[in-house]
Protein backbone atom coordinates (compact mmCIF):
# COMPACT_ATOMS: atom_id res chain seq x y z
CA UNK A 1 0.00 0.00 0.00
CA UNK A 2 1.23 3.57 -1.09
CA UNK A 3 0.11 7.06 0.23
CA UNK A 4 1.25 10.05 -0.43
CA UNK A 5 -0.14 13.40 0.94
CA UNK A 6 -0.41 16.70 -1.36
CA UNK A 7 2.59 19.29 -1.02
CA UNK A 8 3.06 20.66 1.62
CA UNK A 9 4.26 24.53 1.31
CA UNK A 10 6.26 25.23 4.94
CA UNK A 11 7.79 28.69 6.01
CA UNK A 12 11.22 27.38 6.52
CA UNK A 13 14.48 26.54 4.94
CA UNK A 14 14.65 22.99 3.63
CA UNK A 15 17.53 22.85 6.45
CA UNK A 16 15.26 24.16 9.36
CA UNK A 17 12.11 21.97 7.96
CA UNK A 18 14.51 19.35 7.66
CA UNK A 19 15.63 20.00 11.15
CA UNK A 20 12.37 20.46 12.43
CA UNK A 21 10.89 16.95 11.53
CA UNK A 22 14.53 15.60 12.35
CA UNK A 23 13.73 16.44 16.37
CA UNK A 24 11.56 14.00 16.91
CA UNK A 25 9.34 15.87 19.96
CA UNK A 26 8.64 17.95 17.31
CA UNK A 27 5.85 15.49 16.20
CA UNK A 28 3.56 15.95 18.75
CA UNK A 29 2.70 19.45 17.33
CA UNK A 30 2.27 17.49 14.05
CA UNK A 31 -0.48 15.02 15.02
CA UNK A 32 -3.87 14.92 15.15
CA UNK A 33 -6.55 16.42 17.62
CA UNK A 34 -7.26 12.97 18.90
CA UNK A 35 -4.29 11.46 20.20
CA UNK A 36 -4.33 10.18 23.33
CA UNK A 37 -0.74 9.29 24.36
CA UNK A 38 2.85 10.54 22.63
CA UNK A 39 6.07 10.01 24.45
CA UNK A 40 10.00 10.53 23.51
CA UNK A 41 11.03 7.44 24.28
CA UNK A 42 14.98 8.50 22.79
CA UNK A 43 16.54 10.78 20.02
CA UNK A 44 16.10 8.27 17.18
CA UNK A 45 11.78 6.79 18.38
CA UNK A 46 8.79 8.19 19.66
CA UNK A 47 5.31 6.19 20.28
CA UNK A 48 2.06 7.40 19.95
CA UNK A 49 -1.67 6.63 19.90
CA UNK A 50 -4.77 8.08 18.91
CA UNK A 51 -7.78 7.55 20.26
CA UNK A 52 -9.44 3.74 19.39
CA UNK A 53 -6.15 2.78 18.08
CA UNK A 54 -3.24 0.73 19.20
CA UNK A 55 -0.14 2.57 20.35
CA UNK A 56 2.64 2.99 17.69
CA UNK A 57 6.42 3.39 18.26
CA UNK A 58 8.06 5.10 15.54
CA UNK A 59 12.12 5.27 14.54
CA UNK A 60 14.29 6.68 12.54
CA UNK A 61 15.23 4.37 9.65
CA UNK A 62 17.09 6.75 7.45
CA UNK A 63 18.07 10.35 6.39
CA UNK A 64 19.38 12.26 3.70
CA UNK A 65 20.22 15.53 5.33
CA UNK A 66 17.88 18.16 4.40
CA UNK A 67 16.29 16.51 1.44
CA UNK A 68 14.31 13.20 3.22
CA UNK A 69 13.62 11.52 6.64
CA UNK A 70 12.40 7.94 6.51
CA UNK A 71 10.47 6.88 9.79
CA UNK A 72 9.30 3.02 10.18
CA UNK A 73 7.63 1.06 12.67
CA UNK A 74 9.64 -0.72 15.20
CA UNK A 75 7.46 -3.37 15.14
CA UNK A 76 7.60 -6.02 12.60
CA UNK A 77 3.82 -6.79 13.34
CA UNK A 78 3.03 -3.85 10.79
CA UNK A 79 5.61 -3.07 8.68
CA UNK A 80 5.52 0.38 7.15
CA UNK A 81 7.56 3.34 6.52
CA UNK A 82 6.75 7.17 6.67
CA UNK A 83 8.73 9.44 4.57
CA UNK A 84 9.58 12.70 4.26
CA UNK A 85 10.76 14.26 0.68
CA UNK A 86 11.60 18.53 1.46
CA UNK A 87 12.12 20.35 -1.52
CA UNK A 88 13.57 23.51 -1.41
CA UNK A 89 11.32 26.57 -3.29
CA UNK A 90 13.22 29.86 -1.95
CA UNK A 91 15.50 30.27 0.99
CA UNK A 92 12.83 30.71 3.95
CA UNK A 93 10.41 28.37 2.27
CA UNK A 94 10.30 24.55 1.54
CA UNK A 95 7.77 22.34 0.19
CA UNK A 96 7.32 18.91 2.26
CA UNK A 97 5.49 15.13 0.62
CA UNK A 98 4.67 12.95 3.27
CA UNK A 99 4.49 9.43 2.00
CA UNK A 100 3.31 6.09 3.48
CA UNK A 101 4.47 2.63 2.48
CA UNK A 102 3.27 -0.30 4.03
CA UNK A 103 3.08 -4.50 3.02
CA UNK A 104 -0.54 -5.33 4.60
CA UNK A 105 -3.08 -8.21 3.47
CA UNK A 106 -6.03 -6.91 1.77
CA UNK A 107 -8.11 -7.50 4.53
CA UNK A 108 -5.83 -4.99 6.27
CA UNK A 109 -5.61 -2.40 3.70
CA UNK A 110 -8.59 -2.36 3.59
CA UNK A 111 -9.44 -1.11 7.34
CA UNK A 112 -6.88 1.13 7.46
CA UNK A 113 -6.45 2.64 4.38
CA UNK A 114 -8.56 5.78 5.27
CA UNK A 115 -7.34 6.01 8.54
CA UNK A 116 -3.92 6.01 7.72
CA UNK A 117 -4.81 8.37 5.03
CA UNK A 118 -6.37 10.89 6.98
CA UNK A 119 -3.49 10.98 9.79
CA UNK A 120 -0.48 11.43 7.26
CA UNK A 121 -3.13 14.61 5.59
CA UNK A 122 -3.66 15.85 8.97
CA UNK A 123 0.72 15.76 9.80
CA UNK A 124 0.76 17.66 6.41
CA UNK A 125 -1.53 20.23 6.88
CA UNK A 126 0.15 21.30 10.65
CA UNK A 127 3.20 21.22 9.15
CA UNK A 128 1.85 23.92 7.37
CA UNK A 129 1.04 26.17 10.35
CA UNK A 130 4.30 25.57 12.06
Amino acid sequence: MFIETPKAQVSKSKEDTFNFLNELSNFRQLMPENISKFEVLNENRFLFALKGMPEIVLEKKEQTPFNKLILGAASEKLPFTLTADIIELENDKSEVVLSFSGEFNSMMAMMIKTPITNFINTLSTNLEKI
